[in-house]
């Protein structure tokens, strides 16, 4: 009877056991269900801020940035993250702006005459435009903004001791279909290596002999007013191929007077491949032709008729860290001219042809803040055909020039430079030892520039 009665109180106190345990289970897994609507309602407006913020990114990028560094030949492409403009805020209100100081003191064993007067017989007249002692290159100007969604703007306002210039104002879409491009306005000319880019980011203090004898003295180069179209076929490598209609008014190679009208077509093709994991090449012709008038061919005389300027460019970049590199570059560049050549002063009139080339080859080793660099260049390599009424002429000696350069930089804003060149390009072989020594300094949001 005892072990019947306590046998029974076992199995009540198990049941009431059990029933306390299962609504202690049962509240507990309601309590964590409760808890994890909770947090997946948490979760879930996170995402929503999440995209929320990422459609805003997207579309700050869009405005910000073109689609293509070398398509557009940017320099300016590249921004930074976070507020952006003068004062910060969005740069769709408050333009980048930035400022670029180049200086140099400069010495020659030639006086400024002579220097001015100082051409490359058979090739131009232009003489050398810089003086003995301390020159301003410029002070440049420099204003990027994204319109809207569909376009950005860039201006490059020079100021020199001539006055101020609009060297580029232009406009560059940034909403058409992929790999597709249209840039408007006043702009460097793709054509090339060196004469897409500001001289403040050249190498040397001067352009090589072949620009200077085919597109003319200084920095501007071929600077024209005009369209250019862009395209980056879908390729496993970078490539953009693009063709320009341009006004045609470099004074050396084409001339204002030359037509009514724009008289100036260039075509490129460039491409870029990763050779290693810290080298890259970049590499690609190109081409301008056009209607010429000019008074740079010979002294005293008008030419009239036809130039093309084929060009084939070539760039390697070994960069393992940064502040270890080196860089190769180099390009060809080949004159076909032909037309009427006139006398001034006697009014008589003669056919010219002349097919002319020339290259540089350049090379910089960067150490620390410290770069070393050299460079070639030479006139007349593989052609110097120059037909004056169905005659040839003797052109003589083949102009050169050997250059060295070392420079500092205290930081990505401030440069010193200090070259030398030792020039033969006067025919008759007088010496021009030109020693430079260079002050370049940024201020503002100044982006970074193509490869």
């Amino acid at each position: 009877m005892k072990r019947g009665i306590m046998l029974l109180g076992l199995l009540i106190f198990l049941s009431v056991s059990n029933q306390a345990i299962g609504a202690d289970l049962e509240s507990r897994i309601q309590a964590m269900e409760e808890t994890l609507k909770r947090q997946q309602k948490t979760i879930e407006e996170q995402q929503k801020i999440i995209e929320e913020l990422k459609d805003q990114i997207r579309t700050q990028i869009a405005a910000e940035k073109p689609k293509t560094a070398v398509a557009t030949n940017e320099p300016e492409t590249q921004k930074p993250a976070g507020p952006t403009g003068l004062f910060g805020g969005s740069a769709l209100s408050n333009p980048n702006i930035s400022l670029v100081f180049n200086g140099y003191a400069y010495s020659s064993n030639l006086t400024n005459d002579e220097l001015k007067n100082r051409a490359i017989r058979w090739y131009t007249t232009d003489g050398i435009d810089r003086k003995n002692g301390f020159n301003l290159d410029s002070v440049e100007l420099a204003i990027y903004a994204p319109v809207d969604p569909y376009f950005n703007l860039y201006a490059t306002i020079p100021v020199t001791e001539d006055g101020t210039t609009v060297e580029e104002a232009y406009f560059v879409t940034t909403s058409l279909p992929q790999g597709h491009q249209i840039k408007a306005g006043k702009f460097k000319s793709n054509f090339g290596r060196l004469n897409s880019q500001h001289s403040h980011v050249w190498d040397f203090v001067d352009n090589p002999l072949p620009y200077r004898a085919f597109i003319g003295f200084g920095d501007e180069g071929i600077d024209e007013k005009g369209v250019q179209y862009t395209y980056l076929p879908p390729l496993p490598f970078y490539t953009v191929l693009g063709v320009e209609v341009l006004q045609g008014e470099n004074t050396t190679l084409f001339g204002s007077g030359a037509t009514g009208g724009p008289h100036a077509y260039t075509a490129f093709a460039k491409a870029s491949l990763d050779v290693s994991d810290n080298a890259t090449i970049l590499f690609g012709p190109s081409v301008i032709t056009g209607k010429t008038k000019t008074n740079t061919v010979q002294a005293n005389s008008d030419f009239t008729g036809d130039s093309t300027l084929y060009g084939f460019e070539f760039t390697y970049k070994w960069k393992p860290s940064k502040f270890e590199g080196f860089k190769i570059q180099s390009e060809y560049l080949y004159r076909s001219q032909y037309g009427d050549l006139t006398d001034t002063t006697l009014g008589t009139v003669q056919r010219l042809e002349r097919y002319q080339d020339g290259f540089y080859i350049q090379g910089v080793y960067l150490w620390n803040r410290w770069e070393f660099g050299a460079r070639y260049d030479m006139l007349s390599i593989f052609k110097d055909d120059y037909n004056l009424g169905g005659a040839k002429q003797d052109i003589g000696r083949r102009p050169w020039r050997v250059t060295a350069m070392i420079d500092y930089s205290f930081s990505e804003f401030s440069l010193l430079r200090l070259q030398y060149n030792h020039g033969e390009s006067d025919v008759y072989g007088k010496v021009n030892h030109e020693v430079f020594l260079q002050a370049l300094f940024s201020i503002g949001a100044h982006p970074a520039h193509q490869f």
